[in-house]
């Protein structure tokens, strides 16, 4: 079992940046993929980036390329976020994930953080 809290969301005007972090504990990551996905009302959830926690090899959506950033403190054994020229539509509820290297799925997820972006 890996259990993850998220901390960072609020509420930020358009432009702005904001960093959320996730903490793990329970089980070694060197073996698991991380993710952060976003969820807005009626939507499905949606993977925007991933990290492989062995090698920090990344993945980002089209629409947060180039402005959002996943990281990984190895000795606090948390990932970050790190979103700049934030949009309103990136308005959402942000969970961070897990998953082994092998899964398809995720099964390990965080309760969510809400981030707001006015205009």
């Amino acid at each position: 079992q890996v259990q993850l809290v998220e901390s960072g969301g609020g509420l930020v005007q358009a432009g702005g940046s904001l960093r959320l972090s996730c903490a793990a504990s329970g089980r070694t990551l060197s073996s698991y993929r991380m993710g952060w996905f976003r969820q807005t009302p009626g939507k499905e959830r949606q993977l925007i980036a991933a990290l492989n926690w062995r090698d920090g090899s990344t993945f980002y959506a089209d629409s947060v390329k180039g402005r959002f950033t996943i990281s990984r403190d190895n000795a606090k054994n948390t990932m970050n976020l790190q979103m700049n020229s934030l949009k309103p539509e990136d308005t959402a509820v942000y969970y961070c994930a897990a998953r082994t290297i092998t899964a398809v799925n995720y099964p390990y997820w965080g309760q969510g953080t809400q981030v707001t972006v006015s205009s």
